[in-house]
């Protein structure tokens, strides 16, 4: 869970040439494993940044993670109410955000995202609303809780290449859909573990052709829906061992070998349909999937922060 392992990690980035970066939040005991790592889909290791604490460049509760258009990197930090800003190498450049609750304020910062203008959308999670700045901190506009319909602890944020932002409303078990200047278009979802269902979404991403993509925090799972919000295909996972597992094994035997003896895949049968207990016996499975991102080649990255991996996906035919 140290070097280029992860530890309770909560948001991956698509950087700069394919490059990779998983922030692990790590818990309170273990402060030192807070940092960022970088890599690539071959599984190649670039290094760590970041770090516990309120200097440039360190962080507390990190959750949120984008690239801009120049390929440096912006994390959100729930507890230092503040935006951090690195380059693609890792090297911090600077954090802006102040605390509260007024307009261009922040309380609890999550999800985050850039539009195709180089603006940034934040989920101001206890503020309840969205709220939009320059890549510098300026504040531009804010929306989602001036009417009945508010958002309830917003996680995930993501805005499409036709400027729609898609948020998953973890409170209210929906995803919702707001134009580019935060009017609501519509939602969609309900509490509940059937298809097109939710509890407590934590991410959302769009690709291309529209189909929407929602890490089901709760269920436990990767909902896949159409561009009208109609349910197509859920997923579980199919984790496999990474090429970095396979060495740590070859080198710990005291880990392999006790491994080798164990069942990874028991019968869901025994855990009652309870997509919790399935998980946390079943190590295929997504366990606590926190956020979902895409590439430009329309790869699915599920980071699941009780498994400290990333899965990914590639879209069939």
């Amino acid at each position: 869970m140290d070097g280029r392992g992860f530890m309770f990690p909560v948001d991956t980035a698509i950087g700069k040439n394919g490059r990779m970066h998983t922030v692990s939040r790590a818990y309170a005991p273990a402060t030192a494993q807070l940092r960022i790592t970088m890599y690539d889909i071959d599984s190649e290791y670039f290094g760590i940044y970041g770090g516990y604490g309120e200097s440039l460049g360190q962080f507390k509760w990190p959750i949120g993670m984008a690239s801009d258009q120049s390929g440096n990197i912006y994390l959100s930090d729930e507890l230092n109410n503040r935006i951090n800003v690195f380059s693609h190498e890792g090297d911090p450049i600077k954090y802006w955000g102040q605390s509260g609750s007024k307009e261009g304020e922040l309380n609890g910062p999550s999800g985050i995202a850039f539009d195709s203008g180089g603006n940034l959308f934040v989920a101001d999670h206890m503020n309840n609303r969205i709220q939009k700045f320059t890549k510098d901190g300026n504040f531009i506009l804010s929306f989602g809780n001036k009417d009945q319909d508010t958002l309830n602890m917003p996680w995930g944020v993501f805005v499409s290449g036709d400027g729609f932002v898609y948020v998953a409303d973890w409170g209210n078990d929906r995803i919702v859909k707001y134009d580019s200047s935060g009017e609501f278009v519509r939602s969609f979802g309900s509490r509940g573990s059937g298809n097109g269902q939710f509890r407590n979404p934590s991410g959302v991403a769009v690709d291309e052709d529209g189909y929407i993509y929602v890490t089901d925090w709760g269920n436990e799972r990767l909902e896949i829906l159409d561009k009208n919000g109609n349910f197509i295909q859920s997923l579980r996972g199919q984790a496999t061992i990474s090429k970095w597992a396979d060495e740590y094994f070859d080198g710990n035997y005291e880990e392999a070998e006790p491994r080798s003896r164990s069942n990874l895949e028991p019968s869901p049968v025994q855990f009652g349909g309870d997509p919790h207990e399935e998980s946390a016996h079943i190590e295929k499975l997504f366990w606590g999937p926190t956020s979902v991102k895409l590439d430009d080649d329309g790869r699915v990255y599920v980071t699941e922060s009780n498994r400290h991996r990333v899965q990914i996906y590639e879209r069939a035919g």
